[in-house]
C-alpha cells in the first residue's frame, strides 16, 4: 500500500531560533535547495515534495513536541532531523517510537546509538570521536621541528563536540603531547574570554575546541584580543560557517584554522555543482554554501535514494534498505552499520589565504596536502 500521498509531505524540526539558530538556518537552506532541485527534476516517485519545516527554538523539549506533532496531527509518512546531537538524540527517541526513519544531518554523538536504533541514520562520514582522527594523524606526521609539545583542550559540553575533544586529546597525550589545560563549558556558553585567558597563561603549542559556531568565534577573538597565536588551532563546526565565521573572527584572522569537515564546495561528488550553484541562485551569487547547509542537503538525499528504492514511504522497508545499501551524496558515498553509524572518514580543512583548502587525506585533498604550519600571525 503507497503511503505517500500524491504531494510527498516530510516533517522536518529545526532550531531557526534560539543558540543553534545560525546552522539550524543553514539547514533550512540546504534542505530548501535540496526541494527546489528535486521538484525541478520531476520530483520524488514521480511526485513534487512539500517540506514541512517547525522550529524547535534549540529547546530539547520543544523538538520532541514538534516531531510528535508532525507525526500525529501533520501525518507526514516521512522525516528529516534536525540540527545538533543535543536535539537529534530526543529526536531519535520519537521517530523510533513510531518507527519512522529519522536521517540526521548533525547528529553524530556516541550516546545517539547506546539504545541501538533501528531508524536513525547520521548522514555523515563518521560518528563525533572519530572526527578527530584526521587532525591527530597530520599532527604526529609532522616534522619534529613543528610538532606540538604542548596542548589546551576547550569544549562546550555538547554531545557531538565534546567527544571530538576527548577523543583528540587522548590520542595526543598518547602520542607524547602534553595537556597543560583542560576544561569544559556549559552549553550554551558565547563569552570564553575567562577560557581564552588562562589557555594564555599555559601557553600551548596547540589550541582544541569543541564549538559549535559563537563560541568559536569568541574564543578566536579573544585569542586575537590578547594576542595570544597558538602553533596550531583547531576547533570543529565553528570554522565551517564560511563568511560568517570570516566576519565573526575579522577577515585575516581565520588564516591556518584547522577543522573536520564532511563537505567541500570543491567536491567532484555528483551533484555537488548543482547544489552550489542552486544554493547562490537562492542565497546570493558567488557564496559558498556553509557545511550544514550542504549536510542537509545529503541527508535529504539519503532520504529520496531509501524512497526510491522501496518504491515508496514504508518506513521499516527503507530502514532496512539503509542498512544494507550505500547512498552516493554531494559528501561521497555513505553506508551506515546495523545501528545507523556511518562507516566511513571525515576530512580535514584548513582555512588558507582567504579559502578553505581540503588537506587529508591524499584522495579528497584540494591542494595536494600543503599545511600552513605554524599558524600565521593574527591580523
Amino acid at each position: 500500500m503507497d503511503t505517500c500521498g500524491d504531494t510527498i509531505r516530510i516533517g522536518i524540526s529545526l532550531p531557526l531560533t534560539g543558540d543553534f539558530s545560525q546552522p539550524g538556518g543553514e539547514a533550512k537552506k540546504g534542505y530548501e535547495v535540496w526541494q527546489t532541485l528535486i521538484n525541478g527534476n520531476g520530483g520524488l516517485l514521480g511526485r513534487q515534495v512539500e517540506l514541512v519545516i517547525l522550529d524547535d527554538a534549540s529547546s530539547q523539549e520543544q523538538v520532541v513536541t514538534d516531531y510528535n506533532n508532525l507525526i500525529s496531527q501533520e501525518q507526514v509518512p516521512l522525516l528529516l532531523g534536525t540540527f545538533s546531537s543535543l536535539l537529534n538524540f530526543p529526536a531519535s527517541t520519537v521517530a523510533e517510537n513510531n518507527q519512522m526513519v529519522l536521517i540526521a544531518p548533525a547528529g553524530g554523538s556516541p550516546k545517539i546509538f547506546e539504545p541501538e536504533p533501528k531508524f536513525y541514520f547520521f548522514a555523515q562520514q563518521a560518528t563525533g570521536p572519530n572526527q578527530a582522527n584526521p587532525f591527530v594523524q597530520m599532527v604526529t606526521s609532522l616534522p619534529e621541528d613543528q610538532r606540538p609539545k604542548t596542548a589546551a583542550y576547550v569544549t562546550m559540553d555538547d554531545p557531538f563536540a565534546a567527544p571530538v575533544i576527548e577523543s583528540m586529546q587522548a590520542q595526543l597525550e598518547e602520542a607524547g603531547i602534553e595537556t597543560v589545560y583542560s576544561e569544559i563549558y556549559p552549553e550554551g556558553t558565547t563569552n570564553l574570554q575567562p577560557f581564552a585567558a588562562k589557555i594564555a597563561s599555559a601557553a600551548p603549542d596547540l589550541i582544541a575546541q569543541g564549538a559549535v559556531f559563537e563560541d568559536g568565534v569568541s574564543l578566536t577573538k579573544s585569542l586575537v584580543q590578547i594576542g595570544y597565536n597558538p602553533s596550531l588551532l583547531f576547533q570543529t563546526s565553528a570554522p565551517s560557517n564560511g563568511a560568517q565565521y570570516v566576519e565573526g573572527v575579522g577577515a585575516g584572522n581565520e588564516n591556518g584554522i584547522f577543522y573536520a569537515v564532511s563537505w567541500s564546495e570543491k567536491s567532484p561528488t555528483p551533484g555537488n555543482a548543482e547544489f552550489v550553484a542552486e544554493y547562490q541562485a537562492q542565497n546570493g551569487e558567488g557564496l559558498v554554501p556553509a557545511e550544514d547547509a550542504a549536510d542537509a542537503y545529503a541527508a535529504a538525499e539519503v532520504l529520496a535514494a531509501a524512497v526510491e528504492a522501496t518504491g515508496g514511504c514504508d518506513n521499516v522497508a527503507m530502514a532496512d534498505w539503509l542498512h544494507s545499501n550505500p547512498v552516493s551524496t554531494i559528501l561521497g558515498d555513505l553506508s551506515w552499520d546495523e545501528i545507523g553509524r556511518p562507516q566511513g572518514e571525515f576530512l580535514l580543512a584548513q582555512w588558507q589565504n582567504g579559502s578553505v583548502e581540503i588537506v587529508a587525506p591524499p584522495a579528497a585533498s584540494t591542494n595536494g596536502g600543503a599545511v600552513i604550519v605554524p599558524k600565521p600571525a593574527w591580523q
